[in-house]
Order: structure tokens, then sequence, then C-alpha cells
């Protein structure tokens, strides 16, 4: 658990082409109205623009919101680049339509975490505030 003065950065993006971004944004807002610090991107980021806005605004956690089927490549991608910019200590979380094969598959990667369509934000940010401050 973190400490009361010690303000969870998150990143919100929604990768690829997928345009619906509407669970993005309340989780988001959520996230945000629990008292941490959110910076959203927005649609049609890429890996790299996620990367980079995580590394320059030094986020604790990056949330990606991915409904398009691409989670196969975004997630191992921007996983594969964190790690190359010595930027590990920064947890991956995500929501979409995942199946529950691939979803292994990801937190075996490295994914902290995967939230189904439907999931009580409450219970996102449960998660978020529970991280410790070091992986």
């Amino acid at each position: 658990m973190r400490g009361e003065k010690d303000k969870v950065r998150v990143l919100i993006a929604k990768p690829g082409l997928d345009g619906h971004d509407r669970g993005a944004k309340v989780v988001a807002r959520a996230l945000r109205d629990a008292g941490m610090e959110v910076i959203y991107l927005g649609l049609h980021q890429t890996p790299e623009q996620v990367v980079r806005a995580a590394i320059d605004e030094d986020v604790d956690v990056v949330g990606l919101s991915v409904l398009s089927g691409a989670h196969m490549t975004i997630f191992p991608k921007v996983l594969r680049m964190l790690e190359e910019r010595g930027a590990t200590d920064i947890r991956v979380i995500g929501g979409g339509i995942i199946p529950e094969d691939d979803a292994a598959e990801l937190e075996r990667l490295g994914v902290a975490r995967l939230f189904a369509p439907g999931t009580p934000t409450a219970e996102i940010i449960d998660y978020v505030d529970g991280l410790p401050s070091e992986p």
C-alpha cells in the first residue's frame, strides 16, 4: 500500500484502431475521483506513443483498453518497449474483450491484471490503489 502522500499516477490509453472509448473514460474518471492522477491519452495511440508518454509522465501504471482483438499484439509490444527502456517498474493493466486463454498468456508475459467488461470501477480502484510502490 502507498502512503497517504503518494498519489498514484495512471496513464489510460486506447491503442490501435479501436474507437470505443466509453469504458476507458469511465475508468479514467473513477480513478481520478478516487484521488489518483490520471493522464488520458485518448484514441488511436500506438504502443510507442503509450510508452513514451508513460515514461515522460513518470506514471506508476499504464491502463490499456483493447476491444479490437489486437490485445495479443499490443500488450506484448508495450511490455517489451517498457523493458527495453528500463521502465519495468511501470505496471501494465488492461481491459477489454480478451478470451481467458489469451488473458492467461498476457499475465504470464507480465500484464499485472486484466479486467473484463462490467468490472465494477471500485474493484479497479482497489487494485490500483493497493499496488505496492515497487513491483
